[in-house]
């Protein structure tokens, strides 16, 4: 286990948070420490870097699978779907200021819907997929297209600082990486000067998580090394020199995470019970701004 006793972003001392447990695949129950100056949680102690892959190794990992066995596997593929067609919205609406935007890096990138929609919608794209598994999806995808066929890297490493990028895309994956300075350095290298990076993360402020508490899914231990709000990404990425102009809601989240926190909590689905959780939350959000998650649209100063 790798001990963290001083924050990322200013070096402040650690305090107890709360302790969850890995309901995926180790049934394991790990610390949960916070960052008071910059309201991050962090997972800590965590398992060591080489040891990680290991907590990604179950079927109910389904960013990494197109299942639709069940009907919480099709109940995330319909969603997956749709904000699909909302996230290449997202990139679309910055060409009418910025006609330039012709490349797309999607890091994390699964199993590759999203990157065959913005091929399909004329970008050039390439990926980031550290599972072979999820890395073969996306191969096979985006080669059975008809547009010139994409490179798929294993880690973000594995591209050339010389290759830059006008968008960068990190949807439900900031949270993953072991060594958070050094990843947002590197990002920032990657993008061009002009570049927007977007970067969507769960929020441990919303209703739901407040209300699942211990239980609450997207905490994810200790697959989740990071627990960001709006202050701490605010603060994460000015400490690299780089600004959030824009903040949005991703309003599917709190209903999907109020279903597999129910789950954690009371061993059934209670999909009724999950909307009526999830409908408060984006209530709640609309007058505190704090949502189950958040896209964050970034800029180099």
């Amino acid at each position: 286990m790798i001990e963290i006793t001083k924050s990322p972003i200013n070096k402040t001392l650690l305090k107890p948070f709360l302790v969850c447990k890995d309901y995926t695949v180790s049934n394991k129950k790990f610390n949960i420490v916070i960052d008071s100056s910059t309201d991050l949680l962090i997972t800590a102690p965590r398992p060591k870097n080489e040891n990680l892959g290991s907590y990604y190794e179950s079927d109910d990992y389904i960013s990494h699978t197109d299942s639709k066995q069940s009907l919480i596997d099709n109940i995330y593929q319909f969603v997956k779907r749709y904000t699909i067609h909302k996230k290449v919205k997202l990139i679309q609406s910055f060409i009418f200021s910025n006609s330039s935007i012709k490349t797309v890096l999607d890091v994390g990138c699964g199993t590759g819907d999203f990157l065959l929609a913005c091929k399909k919608n004329g970008f050039q794209v390439c990926g980031v997929e550290p599972n072979e598994k999820a890395k073969s999806f996306t191969k096979t995808k985006l080669n059975q297209s008809k547009e010139t066929n994409a490179t798929i890297y294993s880690s973000l490493e594995g591209i050339g600082m010389k290759q830059q990028f006008d968008c960068i895309t990190l949807w439900h994956v900031l949270e993953h990486v072991p060594d958070l300075n050094q990843y947002v350095s590197h990002l920032k290298k990657l993008l061009k000067p002009n570049g927007i990076l977007i970067i969507a993360v769960p929020n441990y402020k919303s209703y739901d998580a407040k209300y699942y508490g211990v239980y609450w899914a997207a905490f994810d231990v200790p697959r989740h090394l990071w627990h960001f709000s709006k202050k701490s990404i605010s603060q994460l990425f000015e400490k690299h020199e780089m600004n959030v102009i824009k903040t949005i809601p991703m309003l599917f989240d709190s209903f999907y995470v109020s279903l597999l926190s129910e789950k954690h909590k009371t061993g059934k689905m209670n999909y009724f019970k999950a909307f009526y959780i999830g409908l408060l939350s984006n209530r709640n959000g609309k007058r505190t701004k704090e949502y189950s998650s958040h896209i964050y649209i970034i800029k180099k100063h």
